[in-house]
């Protein structure tokens, strides 16, 4: 049986199409055949036998399971879900080098860009854009873990983000400084303080970012590393509707510092100075290792390497002692 398992492994490249495992693809996203069918333009016949097609392929094993949910995959289906992933990746360089022959005239480019940021990448972008106006790019913005998570789906050429991720091979380089402070509404009544102790602070409402951001990780390691438990807390999404609850009183924060620049210029935010803070970390333009980068793309990369500091947000915290986490 290990032998013929290993045989049809060795045949498998041979004895399947790219048709084949996009109906595994569609069935797992839709969750069903009829549904699959229609996102495939075919019949459900047709994705049906597709699929024992596919699963003949690999000696019968079979690749999806059927649930009161809805189709569901197997660990076989999961790893040729995998295989089909770095395949439609492929493709989609070789699309993109096809289109790069052209020069720096043409081509595409896949940018994620970590909410956080896009409070100063947008100014980056369309400096590049200038350079390069027939470049064609698609811009991702979410959470640390979309980010991540997009990174591992091969979606993004390039990604810019304050925290790279550790389980996946990547190259990195930074951009620039990326201060945090913790901010209050102008009326606070740690306003008029200087060197505010962090246990005091500790003890007011905390307002943060939802699952998955960097920003809540950061505020939450902050606490603990200095051995004290957090105060009151209140989950809010988003940096802009923080920065309104905390412009209502609703509470205090941890924010970047590049996200509040202009209400603390303005006066509609007051930054803290807290004992120990700004923590400055970095932004980082983030790559896939494996994933080679095209023209347009290699220089939307250089771009942020070698000129993403300059349109970073100016703000001179001068609050307590920075730390660097």
């Amino acid at each position: 049986m290990l032998v013929s398992m290993k045989e049809n492994l060795v045949n498998f490249p041979r004895r399947t199409s790219l048709r084949q495992l996009r109906a595994l693809g569609a069935v797992t996203s839709t969750k069903s055949l009829s549904a699959a069918a229609q996102l495939l333009s075919v019949t459900p016949p047709a994705v049906t036998q597709q699929l024992h097609l596919l699963e003949d392929a690999l000696g019968g094993v079979p690749l999806f399971e059927r649930t009161a949910t809805g189709a569901r995959p197997t660990e076989a289906g999961r790893e040729v879900l995998a295989a089909l992933e770095r395949i439609e990746a492929a493709l989609a360089n070789c699309v993109t080098a096809i289109d790069a022959l052209r020069g720096m005239e043409g081509g595409r480019v896949a940018v994620g860009v970590i909410s956080t940021a896009e409070y100063f990448v947008p100014f980056a972008l369309a400096a590049y854009q200038r350079t390069y106006p027939n470049v064609e790019m698609r811009v991702l913005v979410g959470n640390r873990a979309e980010m991540i998570a997009a990174l591992e789906r091969f979606d993004l050429d390039v990604a810019v983000m304050g925290y790279p991720p550790e389980h996946l091979p990547v190259e990195r380089a930074i951009i620039g400084d990326h201060p945090h402070v913790i901010i209050a509404p102008p009326g606070h009544r740690l306003t008029k303080r200087a060197n505010i102790p962090l246990e005091e602070v500790a003890q007011e409402l905390f307002l943060l970012r939802e699952l998955g951001s960097g920003t809540r990780n950061l505020m939450l390691g902050l606490f603990a590393a200095s051995g004290m438990p957090a105060g009151p807390r209140m989950e809010i999404g988003g940096n802009e509707t923080i920065k309104q609850a905390v412009m209502a009183g609703m509470g205090v924060a941890l924010l970047s510092a590049h996200t509040i620049a202009a209400e603390a210029a303005d006066g509609r935010l007051a930054v803290l100075d807290v004992a120990g803070l700004p923590i400055v970390r970095q932004w980082f333009v983030v790559r896939r290792a494996e994933r080679r980068l095209l023209p347009a793309a290699q220089a939307l990369w250089n771009h942020f390497a070698w000129s993403g500091a300059q349109f970073l947000p100016k703000a001179g915290w001068g609050a307590g002692d920075a730390q660097a986490l």
